[in-house]
């Protein structure tokens, strides 16, 4: 038994298919299922269950992947630590941000952290902020961007910045003819959301204080592109985060932005990590990039 066999393993686990595990691991399908067999044989335990279409672990093979996967992630975390020691600011670092943040973040900080992080390599995914986290404990990610409060028990946290919600409406909304909005004017009027999972939703509830009638089911959006169009079409009035609401895309046609007055409900946007990374130092510098850009 040796690490690159229990690589196999997890990557046929995560996979369900020999050749797509093989694809992941950069050899032939051939050669990952002999060595899995192998393993098998050495173990005197069948770590999964071969059906036609898929493979699926055995009882005994979600235990011992679940180890594999241990000792995997301890392995990366060696070589990352051998890395470090040379230049912490060198290299890939895996980073995973949700979806209501990632397209309205990342082009206001791409050119900064090019330039203050140039041989730093930054391997970018849009996740849900449950898979997200799920992600950051189990070693696929190095570090998270995503909402603050959120279910980081064990993981450490650093906020980044605060920002405000605004309402989208349609054009000539009745709303529209105010400067500023407050979350009482929104009563009765029927929110689009976005669908279960996304923790804006939770939020952009939370800010109107359910004064606003939640749309009916079939009505709820994917992404915040679809739920500003739906707006743009009369359908109903949302909340948008400050950034999303900004830029050159954030109002299409048909559409109305406005602030709420003072003090407007807002958002946190945070990073979070493992305490045991050790890329650290450049999490860090990621993090002071993003606080000077939008702190």
């Amino acid at each position: 038994m040796n690490l690159r066999d229990l690589q196999y393993i997890v990557a046929l686990a995560d996979t369900g298919h020999f050749g797509a595990a093989a694809e992941r691991c950069h050899v032939s399908q051939p050669t990952l299922s002999a060595q899995v067999k192998k393993l098998e044989d050495y173990l005197g335990v069948a770590l999964f269950e071969r059906q036609p279409r898929r493979v699926v672990p055995t009882s005994v093979g979600i235990t011992v992947i679940e180890r594999a996967r241990t000792v995997v992630r301890a392995a990366e975390e060696i070589r990352e630590l051998a890395r470090g020691s040379r230049d912490p600011l060198v290299g890939k670092l895996r980073v995973g941000l949700i979806p209501t943040i990632a397209p309205y973040l990342l082009p206001r900080i791409a050119t900064q952290l090019r330039k203050s992080l140039p041989d730093l390599r930054l391997l970018l995914q849009e996740l849900q902020t449950a898979p997200l986290l799920a992600a950051l404990r189990q070693g696929e990610l190095d570090m998270g961007i995503l909402a603050l409060p959120a279910d980081t028990q064990g993981l450490d946290t650093r906020s980044l910045f605060a920002e405000a919600f605004v309402v989208a409406m349609p054009r000539k909304h009745p709303l529209s003819a105010r400067k500023r909005l407050k979350p009482a004017d929104l009563a009765g009027e029927p929110l689009l959301l976005l669908e279960e999972g996304h923790c804006l939703r939770d939020q952009a509830l939370e800010a109107c204080g359910h004064l606003a009638t939640p749309a009916e089911q079939d009505l709820r959006a994917t992404s915040l592109e679809t739920l500003r169009q739906m707006v743009a079409m009369g359908l109903g009035i949302t909340l948008l985060p400050r950034l999303a609401a900004e830029g050159p895309m954030a109002s299409p046609r048909g559409l109305e932005i406005r602030p709420f007055a003072p003090p407007p409900p807002t958002r946190v946007v945070g990073a979070v990590w493992r305490p045991s990374t050790t890329r650290k130092p450049a999490i860090e510098a990621v993090c002071e990039v993003i606080e000077k850009a939008l702190g």
